[in-house]
């Protein structure tokens, strides 16, 4: 952070906060606001005399609240700019200024009270996203005392504990009587590999091997401490890792396989009693401890919401940010010219975070290097002359890739090519066909249909696949050898949203007994939302088949992903045994209701047509 600070090329704004960011990738507006810290960096020199006299003493949160702080202060010992902040929701007031002792004592005058928030815009050609992780709140698992016993603490808090900078310079001691703990327990997968309600299911990848490095610092510090550490599983999978967890159990670290049900407080020591199953022993113990840490997981930054809204990003169902794609493009935003590094995406440990972010500098100074982009060749185009402005298109982009559609202003859709990344909801959802996909054009898609639909069409599936997905769900099931029945003819889109209502309904019409249609998980869309176009498109349809006494079961809506060839294979077989259901007779009787309501529809365009055409041309008076 200190090279960083100095770097001439390197403009380091802290304490801000980005408000806005507008554009497309290589032409990005960001907006921020620069927040008053009431302390001129340039002047201040951290003489701390300021400090001193402040009256204001509150918990300070950088060391867990074990300790307490000024309103006036150092954010953190190594903080960069190494100057003081005033925080105003501490202050007494300054405005009117109600102390003002500091500004006194200051000789250098640097402490400002007038000053306002700034703010900034910046124009930048890429971004990288760093925003970090939270740790898991254990308040919620009350079975741990953690809100009741002063000597549970989490492994954050434990880490300030035995820190030489920390409340107390590095003595380890447990809270509730100052003395160092004898015998000290780690709970592993707090709020973790958990379906309950208030756990997380996904492992949080640095939790084992922190407590193994934590294990070893109490050995190294404190050689007669006992370590006893309650485990599900030590994941110990990275380079020297499984090195230091035998390092730990030699040292004399006891490994118990099995979390504990709860924890009881002693009135009069303070001790901690636990029952644990030992599942490998298979056998319930009686635990004591001076001290207990809970080794919390790590969460997405609870303030994710904004930064996804700020660059329309997607998230995956634990709520990290979801990559372009996990193999070609790990560190690439669905978004262009945005970038992930560290646990943004998801937990990692340092040496992870470190090669992902040299990574996304690398993947940016590509990008800013090229002086010119090459967008996608699969982009949407906009007929100005056949769209009228209903604003539909600008409404569904998940990108912000197209703007105009205003009626008020009669302003045709406009669609920015380089942000456009092609999944084809706009022209899915356009009721005026003034939008057409560059390679997977309507008529293109109705060829298909059509092909498919040639001959022997009683026997076959009509099926609507996305690419990044089921698509490739499907081939993984071909690459695994899975055996499942061939009834299923697959259409490739690029996602689900590009599935237009009129490929479904064209598709019964020729005859298919079933369709189905299918992308990506609901809330891993590799087009941040565009899926959920699809799942409202679909119950339309449901609803409109089931008017027409048309049974809507015959259209099927599954979520696979690439990873999901046995997913695959099991729809496949279901839909199969469904298609056997299917009689002949129905599906002549949907052929003709959909050919009449299609009939109908077309007669009714035809003549807003012309009463459209019969406005616009004058019709001249004879002499």
């Amino acid at each position: 952070m200190m090279d960083a600070g100095r770097h001439p090329r390197i403009n380091l704004m802290t304490y801000s906060e980005i408000e806005t960011i507008g554009g497309f990738i290589g032409n990005f507006q960001v907006t921020v606001r620069k927040k008053a810290r009431y302390v001129d960096q340039d002047e201040c020199n951290a003489c701390g005399e300021c400090e001193k006299v402040c009256p204001v003493v509150v918990p300070d949160e950088f060391q867990e609240g074990f300790s307490s702080r000024k309103a006036i202060h150092m954010p953190f010992p190594q903080a960069v700019p190494s100057v003081f902040i005033l925080n105003d929701k501490d202050c007494l007031g300054h405005n009117p200024i109600a102390c003002g002792k500091c500004a006194e004592v200051c000789e250098k005058n640097c402490i400002d009270f007038d000053m306002k928030d700034e703010i900034i815009t910046l124009k930048v050609g890429a971004v990288v996203v760093a925003t970090g992780m939270d740790v898991y709140d254990p308040t919620v698992m009350d079975e741990y005392g953690y809100t009741r016993f002063e000597n549970v603490i989490t492994s954050m808090e434990f880490e300030r504990l035995i820190s030489a900078g920390g409340p107390t310079e590095g003595h380890f001691v447990r809270p509730t009587d100052m003395k160092t703990p004898k015998r000290i327990a780690f709970i592993q997968c707090v709020g973790s590999r958990s379906h309950s309600p208030v756990g997380n299911p996904y492992c949080s990848n640095i939790c084992c091997m922190n407590t193994v490095k934590d294990s070893l610092l109490l050995k190294d510090h404190y050689s007669d401490t006992e370590i006893s550490v309650f485990y599900i599983d030590i994941r110990a999978f990275g380079k020297g890792f499984e090195d230091l967890y035998v390092r730990s159990k030699q040292a004399g670290v006891q490994y118990i396989r099995g979390l504990p049900g709860e924890i009881f407080e002693d009135p009069k020591t303070k001790n901690l009693t636990m029952l644990v199953e030992d599942t490998v022993a298979n056998t319930v113990v009686n635990h004591e401890f001076d001290l207990v840490v809970l080794s919390v997981g790590v969460i997405p930054r609870r303030d994710s919401g904004t930064v996804q809204k700020l660059l329309t990003l997607s998230r995956t169902e634990d709520g990290f940010f979801m990559e372009s794609h996990p193999k070609l493009k790990p560190v690439d935003a669905p978004t262009g010219g945005v970038y992930f590094a560290g646990c943004a995406e998801f937990p990692k440990d340092v040496k992870d975070s470190v090669t992902q972010a040299s990574a996304a500098a690398a993947r940016a100074q590509i990008l800013l290097n090229a002086g010119e982009i090459s967008v996608e060749a699969i982009t949407s185009v906009c007929d100005a002359d056949m769209c009228e402005s209903c604003g539909i298109c600008v409404t569904v982009c998940p990108f912000n890739a197209i703007t105009g559609g205003d009626r008020k202003t009669k302003t045709p859709a406009q669609i920015i090519e380089a942000a456009c990344k092609g999944c084809g909801t706009c022209a899915a959802e356009c009721n005026f066909d003034a939008i057409s996909m560059k390679h997977f054009e309507d008529a293109q898609i109705m060829a298909q249909v059509d092909a498919i639909m040639n001959n022997k069409h009683m026997e076959k599936i009509v099926t609507f696949a996305c690419n990044w997905c089921s698509y490739a769900g499907a081939d993984l099931a071909g690459l695994s050898r899975l055996q499942y029945p061939t009834s299923q003819r697959v259409i490739r889109t690029m996602c689900s949203g590009r599935v237009d209502s009129k490929f479904i309904l064209h598709a019964f019409e020729k005859g298919a007994p079933m369709v189905l249609v299918s992308g990506c998980h609901y809330a891993d869309c590799h087009y941040i939302d565009a899926n959920r176009w699809t799942v409202k498109r679909v119950d339309k349809l449901w609803n409109k088949l089931e008017k027409l006494g048309v049974r809507p079961d015959r259209l099927q809506l599954e979520w696979i992903s690439a990873a999901e060839g046995q997913k695959w294979k099991r729809t496949m077989t279901d839909l199969d045994e469904m298609l056997k259901n299917v009689t002949k007779e129905e599906v002549e009787h949907t052929m003709k209701v959909l050919k009449e309501d299609r009939e109908k529809s077309e007669a009714k365009a035809a003549k807003q047509v012309l009463k459209k055409v019969g406005k616009e041309i004058p019709i001249q008076a004879t002499v």
